[in-house]
């Protein structure tokens, strides 16, 4: 036998089996491994997932809601395309659970341009842009989002999760300063995490608070970053953009701002944070944003300088060890952008329905935190028990809305949350709160 060809030498039984349990826990290979080796003990690591930490509690949280007779209000299948409206369970239902802030999700143009993509280029980019190549439907929603902010270029992710993971984690190091809002999306800290850099959080929307903590700690640090969101999704509330932008001129600061919510939601066009809070969107260094929002598809992506994107498509992990955005995808992102600027209506139809949505509840009692009338409302409740089995006794008086609990919020914060569209009649909009209101 060649040298080539030659097996390696077999490891011994004993360093086998202490493998196969090491990797594949204690229970699946008790049987094949014999009698326990002398003096062995197996860490609790290696004893399977059913003792994992994060399961067992888990677990108990959820006994303890069958205990008390509560439905667990999650993964609720929907069985329509799940708009102003939906179907779960054979019941239809108002819709209150979605982001499809303008109604343009299942838009028959929309899929019509989804449809044209899969047929020409099929379901999947297939892989990587940087080693298999682009797609001209790609290129081109990048170059609409990119003339949508007024910037020099964009770069779209299969993720928004890990589009902001990608982007902090690679531009930022060790030498660096990541200050962001303290009610940031758990992908903002988790790629501020992942960077290495040092990581501050500030009250939230305060930028006074800011200013002193920039004024005490930004000379110690290369680069420095502020991330704020432009609408954030847990309270419906805005920052004051202006300030944030005086502050990063002023201590030399970059300055990114996460739209996820808020394109198509905020300002009188639906551009954005920067529209509604009358301010040059080019002040802005990082303009962040997701596809599955009011772009009725899915995927996140940058609009920033020709510069940053070139270095985030040569060095994002997320970009570029992950398959490229699939073409049907980007069509549908593109045509929806499309009708975003070509139907102003739709934004002005959710814009009346945000105010009426803070004025209703608000005339009724209900408790609206910092809401400001936009496309979310939470419903203060304080209670995590207690907001989940208001939101099953809404789902059987067909109204689907989800309850938002620890670990998303404090439990003293427990909520529901209501996502507004414009496709919803204001009818609908006060039905649902009369509803509310009669169940607390």
């Amino acid at each position: 036998m060649s040298q080539d060809t030659a097996k390696p030498a077999a490891l011994p039984e004993a360093t086998r089996a202490r493998l196969r349990e090491r990797f594949f826990g204690r229970k699946e290979v008790a049987a094949a491994r014999g009698p326990a080796l002398p003096g062995f003990r197996p860490a609790a690591a290696f004893l399977g997932f059913e003792q994992h930490p994060a399961f067992a509690r888990l677990a108990t949280s959820q006994a303890a809601a069958r205990r008390m007779g509560v439905e667990n209000p999650f993964f609720r299948v929907h069985e329509a395309a799940a708009g102003a409206t939906t179907r779960i369970d054979g019941q239809e239902c108002l819709n209150f659970s979605s982001y499809d802030y303008l109604g343009l999700n299942g838009d028959p143009r929309i899929n019509r341009a989804a449809i044209a993509a899969l047929e020409h280029y099929g379901s999947s980019a297939s892989a990587s842009r940087l080693v298999a190549g682009e797609r001209p439907i790609q290129r081109a929603l990048e170059e609409a989002l990119a003339a949508f902010y007024g910037t020099q270029s964009c770069a779209v992710f299969v993720s928004g999760h890990a589009t902001n993971v990608s982007t902090l984690s690679s531009l930022f190091g060790p030498k660096d300063l990541i200050l962001h809002d303290a009610l940031a999306h758990n992908s903002i800290i988790e790629g501020a995490r992942l960077s290495g850099a040092h990581r501050r959080g500030f009250p939230h929307n305060d930028w006074e608070a800011l200013e002193r903590l920039l004024a005490e700690i930004r000379p110690s640090f290369e680069r420095s970053l502020i991330v704020i969101e432009g609408h954030y999704s847990m309270d419906g509330d805005t920052p004051d953009l202006a300030k944030f932008i005086e502050l990063k001129q002023r201590f030399g600061c970059f300055l990114m701002v996460d739209e996820a919510h808020g394109l198509g939601v905020l300002g009188r066009t639906g551009r954005g944070i920067a529209e509604h809070c009358g301010v040059p969107g080019d002040e802005v260094d990082i303009w962040m944003g997701t596809l599955s929002k009011t772009l009725a598809g899915c995927g996140g992506y940058i609009a920033a300088s020709r510069t940053l994107v070139e270095l985030l498509k040569y060095t994002a992990p997320g970009f570029v060890y992950s398959v490229g955005l699939a073409p049907p995808l980007a069509a549908a992102s593109l045509e929806a952008l499309r009708l975003v600027q070509a139907e102003p209506w739709r934004v002005e139809a959710l814009q009346r329905n945000g105010r009426l949505f803070l004025e209703a509840a608000r005339a009724r009692g209900i408790d609206t935190g910092r809401a400001e009338g936009h496309a979310i409302a939470a419903v203060m409740i304080g209670s995590s028990l207690k907001a989940t089995k208001l939101s099953n006794a809404l789902l059987a008086a067909g109204i689907n809305v989800q309850p938002i609990i620890p670990p998303a919020v404090e439990e003293r914060s427990a909520r529901l949350r209501f996502f507004l569209s414009a496709a919803h009649e204001p009818a609908q909009l006060t039905h649902a709160l009369d509803e509310l209101a009669r169940l607390l």
